[in-house]
Order: structure tokens, then C-alpha cells, then sequence
């Protein structure tokens, strides 16, 4: 499977030491907000591990309220079985606690141009290329944002409850996703996992849709084990609304796209743009009645809405049926369905992305 070949203590051990021993010259090379950027992840996960505490200290001590208590504890046997069922990763990651005192674990900002759905890219010193930037603190989010629509770019911060450094770090549950519905939870658990057992530096697409469909396998294999139909058909009704709705950003994001590439004044391409934003709306509308009036959506829904909110929509799902027909075609065979992503994590974008396609293609 795709590793660094040190091994987890002296991955961690060397992240370490590339963190202090980065030169300040170099990081100022990219601008204040780049420094800025630095600062925050830093501080941020130093106070996020200073935070954190074992899971069976926190499960023992009687201050501990019983829901939080309930909570970790179904993680602890989740956590289990991500490793003896779905060979995931064997580490400390998910086995401690961390209460940050806030809604979410990191704020993300994404960005494009105002006449373009492609989300732009940072990159980053241990992470490679990636479409959006991750803030511990809001109000760092927000004034990178401010700066970025001072450019005259469309702009999205989002919170987002989990938190993962790919298996540099062991990193703790954090109180941030202990309120989701239980099957949201099992399942963010076993995404942040999947991350760490292959990470294809700068493509985003493919790692996203990945963690997607290991997760989404690992919650229907969980719910068989545990003999509880009835969750897991709630899990997959939420799952059948949820490709709905992406179909849904899809279709405006490619008809934005189309758009984009027209020869228009930009007054013209300004009305059109604010025109298919109004569609999506009405469409949104309709859609609704179907879900039974389902009103999970409707505070996204109701932000005053741009490119940069649909920037994202094929990088969770662009490939996610793709990869379920390699899954399919493994017989569900995980070792297999992991050795064949394998080959498809070492190839060049181009090459994966030609192959992900005729997967789809022959299906």
C-alpha cells in the first residue's frame, strides 16, 4: 500500500524536525499570508495535541458527561474494526479526546476566478498541491478570504469537523464530530483513515473519492456486523439524498463551466452567471418535494452563493463511482481492492485519471 517507507514513529519524529528546521527566510519567500498560514497550522496543532488525552482516561473519569461518554465509547469498538475488518491503518490515531472548545475543527477556504469553476490550488511544503486552505482559527480564514475577494475571486470558508495530518500525527476524536448522526460519525472515522492508507500527493480528486467509498463501505459493513438493518438503511437513504443534491452542484457547475468559455461581454457573462445561481435555486426547490420537504440543505442553500461553493463538488464524488466498480470488480475483497488502488496511486495524474474513466466506462 502507498507509504512513506519510514516508519510511523520516524515519520512523525522527521515531520517534527522539518517544522523547526524550515528556515524563516523561506517561508516569508511566499508572503505574509503564507507565514501566516504556517503560524496557524502550527499553533493550531500544537493546541490541538496539548488538548488531547487517551481514550480510556477520558471514558474513566467520572467528570466526563455520559454522552461524551457513550460517543467514545462506540468509537472505541469503530476504531477496531477499521483496522481487523477494514485494514486501515493500526496506529494511535482516534484513540484519544480532544475538546477544542469550538464549533469546528478547521475552517477551509476555497477560491476561484470569478468567471471559472476550477478551484485554485496552494501548495504546501509536506501535502503537496490541494484546492482549498485549512485554518484552526476562523478569523485567520476569514481575513485570507477578505484578501482573496480584494482580488476580485470568488470565495468560500467552510467549517469542517474533522482534522487529519495523514498519519504524520496521531490524531485524537475531537469534540467537534461527536454531535454528528451516528452513521455521519462511523463514517468520518473511517474516511480520515483512509486518507492515511493512501495519499497521492496534489490530486485531491482521487484521494477525496477514495476516502469516500472506504467509508461508505466501512459504515455498510459495520451495520451488517451489528445486525442493524434499519441504521443502515437510514445511512443509505441519507446517502441516495445526499448523490441527489451533488447531482444536482454538478450539473450547475458544468453549465457554468460551458458558460465560462463563451465569448461574452462581461456584463452579458455577469447576468448569466447570476442567472444559473437563480436555477440552481428553483431546482433546489423542486428537488425538495422529492426528499419530502428534507431540510438539511436549506442553510447551505441559503448563503449568497458563487463559484467557489461548487468548486469542490467533483472532487468528493468525481471518481467515487469509478473506484465502487474497482471495489466490485475485487469482489469486495478489500487486500485486493487496496493492491489495485496501489497501482493506480503510483501512475501520473493523467494516466489514473484515463484509467478511472474506462473503469466507469466498461461498467
Amino acid at each position: 500500500m502507498t507509504r512513506s517507507p519510514l516508519s510511523s514513529r520516524a515519520r512523525r519524529h522527521t515531520r517534527h524536525l522539518l517544522l523547526v528546521l524550515v528556515p524563516w527566510p523561506f517561508l516569508l519567500l511566499g508572503g505574509c499570508s503564507n507565514l501566516g498560514f504556517y503560524l496557524d497550522s502550527m499553533n493550531g496543532h500544537l493546541d490541538l495535541m496539548a488538548r488531547s488525552r487517551p481514550l480510556e482516561e477520558v471514558l474513566n473519569d467520572p467528570a466526563t458527561k455520559p454522552v461524551v461518554r457513550r460517543r467514545l465509547s462506540l468509537a472505541q469498538a469503530v476504531r477496531r474494526f477499521a483496522s481487523e475488518v477494514l485494514l486501515l491503518p493500526d496506529n494511535g490515531s482516534y484513540r484519544s479526546y480532544a475538546d477544542l472548545g469550538r464549533p469546528y475543527a478547521v475552517w477551509n477556504v476555497v477560491a476561484t476566478e470569478p468567471y471559472s469553476v476550477e478551484a485554485r490550488q496552494w501548495c504546501f511544503l509536506f501535502t503537496g498541491c490541494v484546492a482549498y486552505r485549512g485554518y484552526h482559527e476562523r478569523a485567520s480564514a476569514e481575513a485570507f478570504a477578505r484578501e482573496l475577494r480584494a482580488r476580485g475571486m470568488d470565495v468560500s470558508v467552510s467549517g469542517a469537523r474533522a482534522y487529519s495530518t495523514l498519519g504524520w500525527f496521531d490524531d485524537p476524536l475531537l469534540n467537534t464530530m461527536l454531535d454528528l448522526p451516528e452513521e455521519r460519525f462511523i463514517a468520518v472515522i473511517f474516511h480520515e483513515l483512509a486518507h492515511q492508507l493512501v495519499y497521492v500527493e496534489g490530486d485531491t480528486a482521487f484521494n477525496e473519492a477514495l476516502a469516500t467509498v472506504i467509508a461508505s463501505e466501512g459504515v455498510r459493513r459495520w451495520y451488517a456486523r451489528q445486525g442493524d438493518p434499519h441504521a443502515y438503511e437510514a445511512w443509505r437513504r441519507a446517502r441516495a439524498r445526499e448523490a441527489d443534491f451533488h447531482h444536482l452542484l454538478a450539473e450547475t457547475r458544468e453549465n457554468l463551466a460551458v458558460l465560462y468559455a463563451q465569448p461574452l461581454a462581461e456584463a452579458e457573462m455577469a447576468r448569466a452567471k447570476a442567472a444559473a445561481f437563480a436555477r440552481l435555486r428553483e431546482d433546489y426547490r423542486r428537488w425538495k418535494s422529492r426528499w419530502r420537504d428534507y431540510a438539511g440543505y436549506d442553510a447551505w442553500m441559503a448563503r449568497p452563493l458563487n463559484n467557489a461553493h461548487l468548486a469542490l463538488v467533483a472532487t468528493y464524488h468525481g471518481y467515487a463511482p469509478a473506484l465502487s466498480t474497482l471495489l466490485a470488480q475485487s469482489g469486495g475483497d478489500l487486500r485486493r481492492f487496496y493492491q489495485k488502488v496501489d497501482e493506480l496511486a503510483v501512475m501520473d495524474a493523467a494516466t489514473r485519471r484515463l484509467a478511472l474513466t474506462r473503469l466507469v466506462q466498461k461498467d
